[in-house]
């Protein structure tokens, strides 16, 4: 599969996801767990469509400049929201707190992705 389709697949399957998890949270998760986990659900479901939409925008950015290599962004994209966003919906619903040390590294992936995005776009710009 090429990387263009691999990313818009996987931007798609995210946001998907995302949505059903933000329902999940905000109907079966209200009542049954602390508020202050609930927002932290809900915080990992909206990092989860903020990068599911930026994989979109990966998948039309490989396409548009295909020497820049922008591939290793969308796979650091890709692991920073698992992990990111995975580690708050796995503390929220089995209570293990030091899950919460985890969300970090998903954090430093997401911006390792965005940064890696801009300079390669930045790094191969060509006219036209």
């Amino acid at each position: 599969m090429s990387s263009d389709r691999m990313f818009f697949v996987l931007g798609s399957i995210l946001a998907g996801t995302a949505v059903a998890a933000g329902a999940f949270g905000a109907h079966a998760l209200q009542g049954r767990v602390d508020p202050h986990m609930l927002d932290t659900f809900a915080t990992g479901a909206r990092y989860q469509m903020f990068h599911a939409l930026a994989l979109l925008a990966v998948a039309w950015a490989v396409v548009r400049w295909p020497g820049a290599r922008l591939e290793l962004a969308g796979w650091l994209l890709t692991a920073g929201t698992a992990v990111f966003s995975g580690s708050l919906y796995l503390m929220t619903l089995t209570g293990i707190r030091w899950l919460g040390a985890i969300t970090p590294i998903g954090g430093v992936l997401l911006i390792a992705g965005w940064t890696v995005l801009a300079w390669r776009a930045f790094r191969d710009h060509r006219p036209g």
